[in-house]
């Protein structure tokens, strides 16, 4: 009997100190992490605005390009990043977010605008679990590149974005979508409008 309460109660205490070490570890390791987020968040923003920066810079570099050149800004209950240069007369570009479901988890990125606001400068993914070689496709710079020059609004002047079928007709808001991941070109094409539409009523 007391071999069994002696059992129990060590167990207990080693539950509680297993518990105090992993909250402490994890106390630790936050600042970490957090810093980590930030300057993955700040390498995906200056990459889609086209900003200059090395690849291999060091987070604290980082942070200091995007304090020197990028400006948040709100507007509409969205988040906008832009990209100015000292003393210049106006924004070179500007960045927003994107997110919605993709077919297998969240898909997240970032949609770059010239100074005209209308055409792209650039899209980057930055988050997605589509399928590798299919939907997984939309993060890679072959994909991406297909968006760059291209316009938020049709020729007929409204807002909208279309990704269609390899091999549709050209369009100034149209590109190619992959083969075989219809499904996750589509879920992109309708988180890009909801953006568009977002940034186009406030601008």
């Amino acid at each position: 009997m007391k071999g069994n309460v002696y059992t129990l109660c060590f167990a207990a205490a080693l539950g509680v100190v297993c518990s105090l070490l992993l909250t402490a570890v994890g106390g630790f390791t936050a600042p970490y992490k957090e810093a980590n987020a930030l300057a993955e968040e700040t390498r995906n923003i200056l990459k889609v605005l086209d900003i200059p920066f090395d690849e291999k810079a060091p987070a604290r570099e980082l942070l200091t390009i995007r304090q020197e050149f990028v400006k948040e800004e709100t507007s509409g209950g969205q988040t906008l990043y832009v990209y100015a240069r000292a003393g210049a007369a106006a924004p070179e570009a500007v960045a927003m977010r994107f997110s919605g479901p993709g077919l297998w988890g969240p898909v997240k990125g970032l949609l770059a605008l010239e100074n005209d606001r209308k055409t792209i400068r650039g899209i980057t993914f930055y988050e997605q679990e589509e399928t590798p070689g299919l939907g997984g496709e939309i993060a890679t710079e072959e994909f991406t590149a297909r968006f760059v020059g291209k316009t938020i609004v049709g020729p007929d002047g409204k807002p909208g974005f279309d990704i269609g079928m390899p091999g549709s007709p050209a369009a100034v808001n149209r590109v190619d979508g992959i083969t075989g991941a219809t499904m996750t070109c589509d879920k992109v094409e309708a988180m890009l409008n909801i953006a568009i539409e977002t940034f186009v009523k406030e601008k």
